[in-house]
């Protein structure tokens, strides 16, 4: 039985050190850096603007939802020319979501492509690039909101010619719906505030999140066979496509970047059910293309390599503790003291910093996630190793069909302007950010629809 102790507090010890290591690293980068060259821009002779096609790939979403995600588009503030294609990938319910549609009918700004049948939403996706022609894309999915200024700020980034893709910050626009949401939004601004932002010093973001990424068109002629014929262990792979896009990217030289300040808010799961459904399609997704970018850590810095250790390597040893440990106490009753000290230490050190960063108490609260990770997703990523073949994108097979007597209540007068969407439940609520950038608000938003959401930061 003392194996069992001496295992446990081994494997916690480690996991302690890696952690500490791996996170002072990560706050030390992550430290908002100065651009010289996106301050200066605004001061030099004004130059010709990129044009930006703006990608809304839809699958039975609900209006109100699209309503509002394309009303935050129409609503941009971009003096460039700006396009927006909405694809609907054969929608059950394209009925109910025909007079959002028409909203736009007169916007020449607006295209709508309706696919015969539901292809995914790689398929769509790449459908619409190759019908449009814009030097910047922006994929958006039809669940979120952007702030009227993330389409002028993520072009500012990419001015440098060697950016191939950036992604904005993203928050939960369902962030007051319930205890998970808010654990989700707090989620969130540590993966884009933290571990975003520390990858981007080093201009190797190694996933531009699907709800809100920008991407060069020139890179992205490049990669778009490679992005569309995704295979693994000889079936296609249909997911986890904002991941696998940013590792070619990177792959093929270009740098992939962060931008704190454009702010995103998307909706999230509200249940446990669709959260762990969502959380291991995307562990299937990142064990997928580890393997692709561990190719890539001897050309980037050294912390990349710090990164990729600190996020496979640490789960596996808290694993291992948290095994030994129960094992400890089911086995032998004894009680695995120092084991349950050491995490819970480390928890209250992660969320009083995160809490400090962030300014904001609730934080303190993010130490929900400390069982919830070592009861449900550890077990759900061990799960999605030994499943690594399969494909189903579980959240994709129920459509959301309102019934019959639901209809009118969404249905939007044809000759309604832009601004009819916002009637539609849309608070004034105004949303901090977070630390790392400057106040931003975000008209939040929150969903009528309970189905199962496969948006947000992976």
């Amino acid at each position: 039985m003392d194996l069992l102790a001496t295992t446990s507090a081994v494997a916690v010890s480690s996991y302690a050190l890696l952690s500490t290591i791996y996170k002072s690293a990560q706050a030390l980068y992550a430290r908002p850096a100065t651009n010289p060259s996106l301050q200066d821009t605004p001061g030099r002779s004004e130059p010709v603007l990129p044009s930006v096609d703006v990608i809304v790939p839809c699958f039975n979403e609900d209006p109100i939802t699209l309503a509002q995600c394309l009303e935050s588009l129409a609503s941009q503030d971009y003096t460039g020319k700006l396009q927006v294609y909405v694809v609907d990938d054969g929608s059950a319910n394209r009925d109910v979501v025909a007079p959002v549609h028409k909203i736009y009918a007169n916007d020449p700004r607006f295209s709508v492509i309706l696919l015969a049948n539901n292809v995914g939403k790689r398929k769509a996706q790449i459908a619409a690039i190759r019908s449009s022609s814009g030097d910047l894309v922006l994929n958006v999915d039809s669940d979120t909101i952007l702030a009227a200024d993330v389409v002028t700020k993520l072009v500012l980034k990419m001015h440098d010619p060697e950016v191939g893709a950036a992604m904005g910050q993203l928050i939960a626009s369902n962030r007051s719906q319930t205890w998970l949401t808010r654990l989700i939004d707090m989620e969130y601004w540590l993966a884009c505030n933290e571990e975003r932002a520390a990858q981007a010093r080093f201009g190797a973001v190694m996933c531009c999140c699907g709800p809100c990424a920008m991407y060069r068109r020139s890179a992205l002629a490049l990669l778009l066979d490679q992005y569309e014929a995704q295979f693994f262990r000889g079936k296609p792979s249909d997911f986890g496509e904002d991941r696998h896009l940013t590792i070619l990217m990177l792959k093929a030289g270009f740098r992939t970047e962060y931008v704190s300040d454009a702010i995103a808010a998307t909706v999230v799961p509200d249940s446990l059910g669709p959260y762990l459904r969502q959380q291991l399609r995307w562990a299937r997704s990142t064990f997928r293309d580890t393997f692709l970018a561990l190719r890539l850590l001897p050309e980037l810095d050294g912390y990349l390599t710090l990164d990729v250790v600190g996020q496979n390597v640490g789960p596996l040893l808290l694993a291992l503790s948290s095994l030994a440990a129960l094992a400890q106490l089911l086995i032998a009753g004894s009680v695995p003291w120092w084991t349950g000290l050491t995490l819970a230490a480390m928890t209250m050190v992660r969320c009083s910093v995160a809490a400090l960063r962030a300014r904001e108490l609730r934080f303190l609260g993010f130490a929900l996630h400390t069982p919830i990770n070592i009861f449900l997703l550890l077990p759900l990523k061990a799960y999605a190793l030994c499943t690594l073949s399969n494909s189903d994108w579980l959240s994709r097979k129920v459509a959301n069909v309102p019934a019959e007597g639901e209809k009118q209540s969404v249905i939007l007068h044809p000759n309604a302007g832009p601004s009819a969407a916002s009637k539609w439940g849309m608070s004034g609520i105004i949303h901090k950010a977070g630390l790392s950038s400057p106040e931003s608000s975000l008209t939040a938003t929150k969903s009528v629809c309970g189905c199962d959401r496969s948006t947000a930061c992976k």
